[in-house]
């Protein structure tokens, strides 16, 4: 199936994983409107929403760029009136830009909180309620959310509160929205890596930096994506996926071809936040399976 002539707002897309999503749809021919905040050169991170539409076109999409902070709401609207102008609608939306700091409460500033709150959950929730008129009269509509399945185990909040509640307000948004937009056909569903991904953004978190070799590339990822947002839309919502196990399950058996260094041993391969014991056994029992008809 293909994502040809669909039109995709993602949003934080000139890097990274949504700039991954991009370009895999850009290979199906899809236009893609790169909604991000960096519109010149940033002193520590690689790429613009102009770097990024140049390479959607030459993988074979149509780009817009456009900068866009996701906290205002104006910002929002006239990158959606942009992305109605030029294309005529939009199909899926990738709810992608996020912030992170992996800090304590006594660590954390408020000016911190409200940045992590402001993009990943209200960034999120604004973005879905703005592009909802377009997405209602799609024919495949999705959300998908780069967000992790909800959790209540104390070990995700302890060490960074802030945080895993800014990032479980995107999943909070799916669990609400897959429902509120049932009736319309819209599907809305999570996407989260089962290990950790090589960005620039996760290296300068420094501690992961020195083990990029045993981290997955985006692409791992953006094909995830890609099989998630050409299913029907309402047969497949609500669902929190994970990455591995979501390929897996499809046949897929060559995910060496996404580390870093495809010669890691993949239990060595570093496990991503937000991974319990149920997503981590059924990993282990979908790699046991395909090993045994090896």
């Amino acid at each position: 199936m293909s994502l040809a002539g669909k039109t995709l707002f993602i949003s934080g897309a000139s890097r990274g994983i949504g700039k991954a999503i991009a370009l895999r749809a850009a290979r199906d021919g899809a236009n893609v409107v790169v909604a991000a905040k960096t519109a010149t050169p940033h002193p520590k991170l690689p790429g613009t929403i102009y770097t990024a539409a140049d390479e959607i076109e030459k993988a074979g999409g149509k780009a817009l760029p456009v900068v866009c902070d996701i906290r205002d709401e104006a910002q929002v609207q006239n990158a959606i009136n942009q992305a109605i102008a030029k294309f005529g609608g939009i199909d899926i939306l990738i709810n992608n830009a996020s912030a992170i700091r992996l800090t304590n409460t006594a660590q954390t500033s408020a000016k911190e909180y409200d940045l992590m709150n402001q993009i990943n959950a209200r960034g999120t929730w604004l973005v879905s309620k703005l592009a909802l008129p377009h997405l209602r009269k799609a024919t495949n509509p999705h959300i998908l959310n780069l967000s992790p399945p909800l959790s209540m185990e104390p070990r995700w909040f302890q060490n960074h509160v802030a945080y895993t509640m800014a990032k479980f307000g995107m999943s909070m948004c799916v669990l609400g929205m897959a429902e509120e937009f049932r009736s319309y056909g819209i599907a809305v569903n999570a996407l989260w890596p089962f290990t950790v991904i090589e960005t620039a953004a996760m290296k300068m978190l420094g501690g992961i930096s020195e083990q990029t070799s045993k981290a997955r590339t985006p692409e791992i990822m953006a094909d995830s994506a890609h099989h998630i947002l050409t299913r029907p839309s309402r047969s497949f919502t609500g669902q929190f996926c994970i990455d591995e196990i979501l390929l897996r399950e499809l046949g897929v058996t060559d995910l060496a071809k996404y580390q870093v260094d495809p010669s890691v041993p993949q239990h060595e391969l570093i496990p991503d936040f937000f991974v319990d014991d149920k997503v981590t056994g059924e990993v282990i029992r979908l790699r046991s399976g395909f090993y045994s008809k090896l």
